[in-house]
This record gives C-alpha cells, structure tokens and sequence, in this order.
C-alpha cells in the first residue's frame, strides 16, 4: 500500500478529470449493458451535469487530487459526495480513478484508507460506492479494505 494525500483538486485538474470521467462513464454503461452507444455520452454529461451543477464547489461534493504522499506526484483523482437517508448522513464515493501508470502500485488502498479520515473529519461514519460488474479490479479492491456487497443487480442477454 502506498500513502497517499487527498488534497482539494484544483480548476486544471477538476477540468481535465472530468472531460475524462464523462467519457469513462458513458463507456462504463455501454459495458453494462445500461445504455445504447449513441446515447451514452449526452446521458453521462447529463448525469454529471446534475451530481456537480456547481462544479467542483458543488455543495456536499468533494474532489480531491490522489497524492503520493512521499513523491507530491498526483497519481489520481477521488469525487465523494455527502448523502442523506433518512436522518443517516454518509458518504458516498461517486469516482475514483488511478491513472494507468500508477494502478497496481497501492494506491488505490492508500485512497481507499486515506478516505477513511476525511469521512470521519466530515462527521460521518459510513461509506458507499457502487461498482459495475465488469470492474473486478475494482471490486477485489473494495472487499480487501473492508466493503461488503450490500445489493446486487443482474441480467442475462437472451439471444
């Protein structure tokens, strides 16, 4: 595991990240199954419109540059939004992204235990994510730092 620092991302990085992510996520329901390829794009920049209709100041929503804690070098990007439910405030972890030339070096554990403080320092004591199923690296990861499946979707594409 490598150490990290979740550092408030700034206007470059937050722009760049999510021209990025919208591409990435639209891809991500075509995968799934979710949506058809000539609607996933304007879907996903609707999506992202709505979740960050103030960009990176969005209230409740915080994105943070993933740091090499020893190097200073940014190695990826973390969104996590605060969700209510009832009277239970948690948080929810809408993104993260290791860039390719640091993924299987630990960082994404750092992330994961990193987050854990800035959760608790936000007055909350659960965390949320989802994760498509094609993702098994991601979703190895998840388990390994501790995260329980809690619901499951499947299908089956008849022919």
């Amino acid at each position: 595991m490598r150490p990290v620092l979740l550092i408030p991302i700034t206007d470059d990085e937050y722009h760049t990240w999510l021209a990025q992510s919208v591409k990435d996520y639209a891809q991500d329901k075509v995968d799934a199954g979710t949506w058809q390829p000539e609607e996933a794009l304007s879907r996903s920049e609707n999506d992202f419109t709505s979740l960050l209709s103030q960009g990176r100041t969005t209230p409740d929503n915080h994105i943070y540059s993933i740091q090499d804690a020893t190097l200073g070098t940014h190695v990826g990007v973390l969104w996590i939004a605060v969700t209510s439910r009832g009277l239970h405030r948690s948080a929810f972890i809408y993104d993260i992204v290791i860039y390719e030339a640091y993924r299987r070096q630990g960082y994404g554990e750092g992330t994961m235990l990193a987050l854990e403080d800035k959760v608790r320092d936000l007055g909350l004591d659960t965390v949320g994510l989802h994760v498509f199923g094609h993702n098994k690296a991601a979703l190895t990861l998840y388990e390994k730092v501790g995260y329980v499946v809690t619901d499951i979707n499947m299908s089956k594409t008849l022919r």
